[in-house]
């Protein structure tokens, strides 16, 4: 079946064909979801069984019993390919990415520890340069960690604290059926020079700019909005939404032609490259009907583009449909993305 998908940028002109199995096939075989397959072995040899834990593995950030307020505790390593190709950016991801882990859950990001390991000085200083720019922007600090200075590869690994009420958490595991799926990216930004997998808003908004971006999700939590909800990491839009699915024992069906996209055409992207990227700024929510029009609304007052884009159901399956054709990405009762074979 051929997409003749429509551009959600200014220029509405058709920018993308695609046939539905393209689509699926892009994304079960990125390595940014195949590299997720490890975590359910990961799972099942800790064996984490703690009442003070509400959530852990599966879900952005454990949630730790803190009295009235609940801790979020989460961690990042940043991928080697990407370390190597710009060290800036990837220790400006390194904050990014552990911040947006924060919000996810409806939180607010505290502070941050990172272990650094690096055989070159420079690429210590250009890594050390972009976490401070990212820590600025988003105004969470770096208060510690540990150093290996004679280590035989560069590695950045961050850890973020933050905090959120409970009740106020937003998990990935809670989807529902019936609930509208809805993704919501910064499409004001660039691919980064760097990396073509990656989209970069964040360096060209102002503080001001992305922290109201993050504190959206902290009041969709607060007002209850969302069922559950995933930033859209390295799996990409589609990828995510299957993460979240998995932890949920839920399937859904989507509209491709629907996830938020800039100009493809002007930038020479491909819409299966589009739907693989690391958007930045971006987040998957299920959210039941009566909030999609806030939910949406609420993005849309901080720059970011958000759609409802499909519906979930109770097929453990994530199919892409269009013109009444479908097909199955992940068939998640089988052969989970991160292997967990969750039994609701």
């Amino acid at each position: 079946m051929v997409l003749r998908m429509m551009n959600l940028s200014t220029d509405g002109v058709i920018v993308v064909k695609c046939s539905t199995d393209t689509i699926a096939q892009a994304v079960r075989e990125y390595a940014g979801v195949t590299r997720k397959r490890a975590i359910g072995e990961i799972i099942r040899s800790l064996r984490l069984d703690d009442p003070d834990v509400t959530v852990s593995f599966g879900d952005d950030a454990a949630l730790i019993k803190n009295g009235d307020d609940g801790l979020l505790l989460a961690a990042d390593g940043i991928w080697s390919r990407l370390l190597e190709a710009d060290p800036h950016w990837a220790g400006f991801c390194s904050v990014l990415v552990n911040v947006h882990d924060i919000a996810a859950m409806g939180g607010k990001p505290i502070a941050m520890v990172d272990i650094l390991s690096i055989a070159n000085e420079e690429v210590c200083h250009e890594v050390l340069r972009g976490m401070f720019e990212a820590s600025k922007k988003f105004g969470v600090p770096v208060v510690g960690g540990h150093l290996h200075p004679d280590a035989e590869m560069n590695v950045i690994d961050v850890a973020i604290l933050g905090t959120v009420r409970p009740e106020h958490a937003i998990f990935s595991h809670t989807a529902r059926e019936g609930d509208r799926v809805v993704a919501a990216i910064d499409l004001e930004g660039r691919v980064h020079p760097s990396c073509d997998l990656n989209w970069d808003s964040a360096t060209l908004r102002s503080a001001g700019e992305v922290r109201a971006q993050i504190h959206v999700m902290r009041i969709i939590g607060e007002e209850h909005l969302a069922t559950a909800g995933k930033d859209i990491s390295n799996p990409g839009v589609i990828g995510t939404l299957g993460m979240l699915l998995e932890t949920s024992a839920k399937g859904a069906l989507i509209s491709p032609d629907r996830i938020p996209r800039p100009g493809l055409k002007a930038l020479g992207i491909p819409f299966e490259h589009w739907i693989r990227m690391y958007p930045g700024m971006g987040f998957i929510l299920t959210v039941p009907e009566e909030h999609v029009g806030k939910v949406i609304r609420l993005f849309g007052e901080v720059g970011m583009t958000a759609a409802d884009i499909g519906v979930v159901d109770g097929s453990r399956k994530l199919k892409v449909a269009y013109a009444g054709m479908e097909t199955v990405v992940f068939d998640l009762e089988k052969e989970g993305i991160m292997r967990i074979f969750n039994e609701k």
